[in-house]
């Protein structure tokens, strides 16, 4: 397949191999970027009316676009040799990084970074749902943490090609069990079973909630360091996800916030509809176990929080920013109103006064906002320096780990959030400066915050 051309992609090199097909790295000579492209198994694709079912599920997929999911490109297929099936493709983004699985055995989640993923997760599985796709396949290995900490999800539209095999309408509940328990010994779903919700394992419908429950496996993965379900075959593991409860997260790593293990138990519940109803129910839940994390102090989720997470085709205005509309308006309508009824001098002069120290307060807003973003900044471990210039934000760290990466973004889009005049801000966190670029930098106007012992070294 290597140097071979499919349509408009020519294929470069392997990047991996899995039950789903063989994912190749590619360019696409058409728009001349780089893209990963995935091509299915023949045993999937070798029956016309499953290959019209999948190619209609990933492109539907392929319409969902959110920061926390892979983008899908292209879905296509190139008829194959004369008796043969066609070879049917998928080119998604190609996504830089390491999977969830990776940082997991290199020990470099903590429960905040842990907490700080599923978010994100949580926020792209809210989209998907929305537009009525389930991704059917959550698992650490198709989460990927980007080089500037920001979780992808892979694979949108592929699980559905293979449960569209397990779960043939015209087999009786007993026989599609059956079925799927003997395509997992046979091993088309080894990998995937240990983040199976108990509708999976039964071989029965899903829908968004057993999304939830695989993401609830994740969570529990990334927070202990291992998995909540498992046995010595796949059909234990299918036992232990449809009747067994998994051990307390908190009882297996020390020192986790009990709200934690709230989450994760109403994940892992067994019936669907005792678990968190949608995606976005789940992202406010982790949100207040974040800020529990990071305050020492077991707390609601925050009311702007709760009303942002409803505001939904409305979310560029946030409720600050209504807020600040309402009072403007009200301002601007008052002083109209007394230039045309009456001139009351005083009355006007604290109305100006009310709006230029409200205008003040709004163009103050942005150093304000940077000021707190630097205090919980440098309390992160590792972090030696803080410059700003501009809107741009570079944060000089002793090495680059994932848990770091993840708190430094969230408080950037934190920060972001809350609404302020101009640009946003960005940032950049860089392990490599030395020498003439840091005293460079050090010597800058924009330094917010040094390390003393890089202080005491430089000087």
């Amino acid at each position: 397949m290597i140097g071979t051309q499919l349509k408009h992609y020519r294929v470069d090199e392997t990047l991996g191999k899995g039950g789903m097909g063989v994912v190749y790295r590619a360019f696409d000579t058409r728009l001349q970027r780089a893209v990963a492209l995935k091509i299915l198994p023949e045993e999937f694709t070798a029956n016309p009316d499953l290959r019209r079912r999948f190619l209609l599920e990933a492109r539907a997929a392929g319409a969902v676009t959110h920061p926390a999911i892979a983008q899908i490109y292209d879905v296509d297929e190139v008829p194959g040799d004369p008796g043969q099936p066609s070879v049917v493709f998928m080119a998604m983004e190609l996504v830089a990084g390491r999977t969830v699985t990776d940082l997991i055995a290199a020990r470099e989640l903590d429960a905040q970074g842990a907490v700080e993923i599923a978010i994100q997760v949580a926020q792209g599985l809210a989209k998907a749902h929305e537009a009525g796709i389930v991704h059917r396949d959550i698992k650490s290995d198709n989460i990927m943490l980007t080089p500037d900490g920001h979780a992808k999800i892979l694979d949108f539209g592929l699980a559905k090609l293979l449960e569209t095999r397990t779960t043939d309408e015209d087999l009786d509940p007993s026989e599609r069990e059956t079925q799927a328990l003997n395509q997992t010994q046979a091993g088309m779903l080894l990998g995937t079973v240990a983040f199976m919700s108990p509708e999976q394992a039964r071989a029965q419908p899903v829908d968004p909630r057993s999304d939830i429950f695989s993401l609830g496996v994740v969570i529990y993965h990334m927070a202990a360091g291992q998995l909540p379900f498992t046995g010595t075959s796949p059909i234990d593991t299918l036992h232990a996800i449809a009747y067994e409860e998994t051990r307390p997260v908190t009882q297996v790593r020390a020192n986790l916030p009990a709200s934690l293990q709230r989450v994760i138990s109403r994940c892992l519940r067994k019936r669907p509809e005792d678990r968190w109803a949608d995606a976005g129910q789940l992202v406010e839940a982790l949100k207040a176990v974040r800020q529990e994390i990071e305050s020492g102090i077991s707390s609601k989720v925050p009311l702007t929080d709760r009303i942002r997470e409803r505001l939904g085709s409305v979310r560029d205005l946030e409720p600050k920013q209504w807020a600040w509309v309402a009072v403007g308006a009200a301002a601007i309508g008052a002083f109209i109103f007394l230039a045309l009824t009456r001139w009351d001098l005083p009355a006007m002069i604290a109305i100006a006064f009310g709006g230029w120290l409200a205008y003040r307060l709004v163009t103050k807003r942005p150093r304000r906002l940077l000021k707190k973003f630097t205090a919980k900044v440098r309390k992160v471990p590792g972090v030696r320096m803080v410059a700003c210039r501009r809107r741009e934000i570079t944060v000089v760290v002793d090495e680059m780990v994932a848990r770091t990466h993840l708190r430094i973004n969230a408080l950037l889009e934190r920060m972001n959030s809350k609404w302020f005049p101009g640009e946003r801000y960005t940032v950049k966190v860089r392990d490599d400066l030395e020498g003439e670029e840091l005293r460079t930098l050090l010597s800058g106007s924009g330094v917010v915050y040094v390390r003393e012992d890089l202080l005491d070294e430089k000087l």
